[in-house]
């Protein structure tokens, strides 16, 4: 009998028998055994094939059936010693991965010439299919064995984190609930506008020089009679001039919205922001109905005992207008670093709505007169929230966004 007609398993079984009485394979020390050896002491042929062939791989530096011979009985000693899934993870990363012992012993085959090598891989296959099939059927045992998951449902629940909503949303959120209890509606327009809603209809004339009180976006885009009139809206104002036109007075509406400026960014301006305006419009409106609302707007924001102040100020759209102040809410009027020291806080602009705002909508200025407002949410917040930068509101940064 040659050796490359040996069956491999019958050449695993001899080597491991000869390993068990501590037979030196490397040097072929004999053994004198009746099972291995002839009545006459004479070696059978399976041995001394057995011994050529690991002759050869041991003269060529790869002792390959040693070393898979000595895995296999590692392996299958550690696997009887498994009792959970753990365990047998950590025998799977150990021997059966990429970088696994046995992954390079069979890496190492590669190395033997050609004869020792179609020889070493059958029997190196044989002891991966049997070490595969023993993992196998052991991991297939230990998930059946696993006790069912079982929920106690008079445990307390985990508590998840919960999203929340962004300041300036909470805040145009408490305002538009104060504003509808009133009976006002939430109006919403384009965000694109014409030159003539975002300006000519609010009193701004063509040239006229109030118009360089804000930078525009203008959009290179020209209209049906080729005029660049296509803006991004400076503010929610144009917005006042399409409700009334739509609804017609009497009419009370509020107008959140995005609004665009061509300014220099830094902690107090942005180039993009959020308006709030709001529009009341009927017979008999008169200034201390203004006055009113905001002091229902300064105590529902920052406490009920903010007190308001107002002062005259230009806005083309109404007439006569004003600022809004209100005590500032940290040193309750007495002066401090947010108020500059001065015991007041500018939050809005308002006024009673100008006769030629109302006719360009098709009111009777005549018959109806209104106040509007308007203030910057990102402002209020700032103020409320006592946040010393603009830009902070929109890096979207978990750190800051999550103590609102």
């Amino acid at each position: 009998m040659t050796y490359g007609r040996l069956d491999a398993i019958n050449l695993i079984d001899l080597e491991m028998r000869l390993k068990r009485m501590n037979l030196d394979l490397v040097t072929g020390t004999p053994v004198q055994h009746r099972t291995l050896f002839g009545t006459r002491g004479v070696p059978r042929p399976e041995l001394i094939n057995f011994c050529f062939h690991l002759e050869q791989l041991t003269r060529a530096g790869v002792p390959i059936l040693e070393g898979l011979t000595d895995l296999r009985d590692e392996i299958l000693s550690q696997l009887a010693k498994v009792k959970n899934e753990q365990l047998l993870k950590e025998i799977e990363l150990k021997y059966f991965s990429r970088k696994g012992e046995l992954s390079q012993i069979m890496k190492s085959i590669k190395d033997l010439s050609d004869d020792a090598r179609r020889d070493a891989g059958k029997i190196a296959n044989d002891i991966k299919t049997e070490l595969t099939e023993k993992f196998e059927a052991l991991k297939k045992t230990l998930g059946g064995n696993a006790a069912p998951a079982v929920t106690d449902i008079t445990l307390p629940g985990q508590r998840r984190p919960q999203w929340h909503l962004h300041p300036i949303t909470i805040i145009q959120e408490e305002l538009e609930e104060l504003f509808s209890s009133l009976g006002f509606m939430v109006f919403d327009g384009p965000e694109l506008e014409s030159d003539y809603y975002n300006f000519t209809s609010l009193n701004f004339p063509p040239n006229h020089p109030a118009r360089e009180m804000q930078d525009t976006f203008f959009i290179d885009k020209p209209n049906k009679n080729g005029d660049l009139d296509l803006i991004m809206r400076t503010h929610t104002s144009p917005d006042q001039v399409r409700a009334l036109q739509k609804y017609g007075a009497p009419l009370r509406a509020i107008i959140p919205g995005k609004v665009f400026r061509s300014e220099a960014t830094d902690a107090r301006h942005e180039h993009s922001f959020y308006h709030f305006e709001g529009l009341m419009v009927d017979k008999n409106i008169n200034f201390s109905h203004l006055k009113g609302m905001l002091e229902l707007i300064g105590k529902k924001l920052y406490g009920e005992n903010t007190k308001l102040r107002m002062r005259p100020k230009f806005y083309p759209f109404v007439e006569p207008g004003s600022n809004g102040e209100f005590t500032c809410f940290l040193c309750g009027g007495q002066g401090c670093r947010v108020c500059k020291y001065s015991g007041w806080l500018e939050i809005l602009g308002c006024g009673m709505v100008d006769p030629n705002v109302l006719d360009n909508c098709g009111i009777d200025s005549k018959k109806y007169t209104g106040f509007a407002f308007g203030m910057g949410i990102e402002r209020i917040t700032m103020l409320k929230y006592g946040v010393n930068d603009l830009r902070l509101y929109f890096e979207n940064d978990i750190r800051f966004l999550k103590q609102f």
